[in-house]
């Protein structure tokens, strides 16, 4: 007599990929993945005062104290662009990889609890920040279009460079850089809480060699023995070329974007051999 054969749904093993994104199984999950995200962007801010208006008053202020500190004291050119202008589009894209890597960062420590009692694919909760994070950034960059209006109104002469075709890898490469550096330094928690601090005060210190509140240019000019910590850096290279996509300003090539490129992809690569190989054991050193 033939025995019934078991057709599992699915099948948990220790041994895994070396490099395994499981792409099905995140598939299947796609419901708890929407349901994280819608939880996000609901919860966030649902207990503060102003909620919602945070997304605005944050890249505002920032920008006005950048053109106050950089531009009127420090005399810190910024061509033909309006400075407000020129540090909100900086501000705008920092603030999506800053918010992917600081939150995805605590991935193991935050979400320890619901690790150990419920499977589900590890990797939906750093992936879930990278979307929700779209939501904010595609408000702040409302706020830059609103922005770039006004000043064309007064009289600015702006434009659009003709690589804005090259948005969506922009945005790719900082999601990808985000989630890379995020998913490394939440593995290295699970056993030094200290990165946790450090991850804070680090991203503090990387803007100011990221571009956001100057052109590359500038960087070269005053400081040239120091200018390939920042063009060496592939943030700076994002900004600076997100910028010259929007504004029409700055310094743009191919060489630059595909060395961008493919540092975010190995980043991103590397954050998810590590991810995999700690998801197995991190609830014994949490």
């Amino acid at each position: 007599m033939e025995k019934p054969k078991n057709d599992w749904l699915y099948e948990i093993t220790p041994k895994r990929k070396f490099i395994d994104l499981n792409y099905k199984e995140i598939w299947d999950y796609r419901d708890l993945l929407i349901l994280f995200v819608k939880r996000d962007i609901v919860t966030v801010y649902k207990q503060t005062i102003l909620g919602p208006l945070w997304f605005f008053i944050q890249p505002l202020f920032t920008s006005v104290i950048f053109t106050l500190v950089f531009n009127n004291i420090a005399n810190i050119p910024t061509g033909n662009v309006p400075p407000f202008l020129f540090n909100l589009a900086g501000i705008t894209a920092w603030n999506y990889f800053n918010q992917s890597l600081t939150q995805t960062s605590s991935t193991f420590r935050s979400n320890a609890g619901i690790f150990g009692k419920v499977y589900f694919p590890r990797v939906i909760m750093p992936l879930k920040t990278v979307i929700s994070g779209l939501f904010k950034f595609g408000i702040q960059l409302s706020i830059l279009v609103i922005f770039y209006i006004y000043f064309l109104f007064q009289g600015y002469e702006l434009q659009p460079n003709t690589n804005l075709f090259l948005f969506p890898i922009y945005v790719l490469m900082m999601a990808l850089l985000g989630l890379g550096a995020g998913m490394t330094i939440s593995s290295f928690t699970t056993k030094y809480r200290d990165l946790t601090v450090l991850v804070g005060f680090a991203t503090s210190l990387l803007m100011y060699i990221s571009a956001v509140p100057y052109p590359l240019s500038q960087v070269s000019e005053k400081i040239p023995e120091l200018a390939w910590l920042v063009n060496y850096n592939p943030l700076a290279q994002i900004i600076e070329g997100f910028r010259y996509m929007l504004l029409d300003t700055g310094m743009f090539s191919w060489s630059g974007l595909f060395y961008t490129l493919v540092f975010s992809i190995g980043l991103f690569l590397i954050g998810l051999i590590v991810f995999n190989r700690t998801e197995k054991n991190f609830i014994d050193t949490v």
